[in-house]
């Protein structure tokens, strides 16, 4: 059975910022871990702000560039353990391996 657009729109935001916390923490790191589209993934970056979880980008010092990687600094009111918890469950929603 599918789940429902907010689910997974929730799931997809958690499964990142555990990724971004893990150390899977750029855009081409995450693309290549979860196959999702570039947009998909910055778009769920910019939306972490919605459940409060505070995700900076740091910038690689002595570069000009984007070059860099994201950082979690606050999870609000997210408990980080229970997404580690439900880790298999989330990735089984979310059809990613």
């Amino acid at each position: 059975m599918p789940i429902s657009k907010t689910k997974s729109s929730f799931y997809r935001r958690l499964y990142i910022a555990h990724l971004i916390d893990s150390g899977v923490s750029t855009v081409p790191a995450i693309l290549e871990y979860t196959g999702m589209p570039r947009r998909t993934a910055q778009d769920t970056i910019k939306s972490l702000a919605d459940l409060d979880i505070v995700c900076t980008f740091v910038q690689t010092k002595g570069e000009r560039n984007r070059s860099g990687h994201y950082k979690i600094s606050d999870w609000g009111a997210i408990n980080k353990q229970w997404i580690t918890d439900n880790l298999t469950e989330i990735k089984s929603d979310l059809d990613y391996p």
